[in-house]
């Protein structure tokens, strides 16, 4: 048997089931066009926005405490340093698996919006805990205005009067 023979007795054996599924191998060929295709306008990426109660700016929250505590009487003008011990996290939702043999098994839940944008899912926004503060003011000396302006800051705070000193400015 010469190659011309073989290759036509190839093609006899492709043609009998190529004619017997053309319907289907028309659908896989129409699917295939439809793949390369563009589809309009892409979807863009969503962007995790962050809303107003889970943004943390130590900058802003010092010139806020600023602010309030210069109208304390005898301070005059306040500033105020904040050292923090950690940054603010998230606390993101698990998954657990209970049924492996091994113990547990957990994942990150992950919230899918469209072809390309994915988000987790925070179920508890954790601010940042404090580790001292320096007040700077006029009155700096006055031990009355110097009790208020403890009080005052360890309330918004949360620190103790030992973590919070106050020095006389210029």
């Amino acid at each position: 048997m010469n190659g011309r023979e073989a290759l036509a007795k190839l093609a006899g054996k492709i043609k009998g089931p190529m004619e017997k599924y053309r319907l289907v191998w028309l659908v896989i060929l129409a699917g295939l066009i439809l793949l390369t295709l563009p589809m309009g306008e892409e979807e863009e990426p969503v962007q995790e926005t962050t809303t107003a109660s889970t943004q943390f700016d130590l900058a802003a929250l010092e010139n806020r405490l600023e602010e309030a505590l210069s109208k304390i009487d005898g301070a005059g003008e306040v500033t105020v340093v904040l050292t923090i011990q950690n940054g603010p996290r998230q606390v993101l939702a698990q998954d657990v698996d209970r049924r492996t043999g091994e113990g547990e098994n957990t994942e990150t839940v992950i919230l899918s919006r469209g072809s390309s944008a994915q988000e987790t899912v925070a179920v508890q926004e954790i601010y940042p805990s404090y580790q001292g503060a320096l007040l700077i003011c006029e009155g700096g000396d006055d031990p009355d205005v110097r009790l208020k302006l403890t009080e005052a800051t360890s309330a918004l705070t949360g620190l103790g009067a030992d973590k919070i000193s106050i020095s006389k400015g210029k």
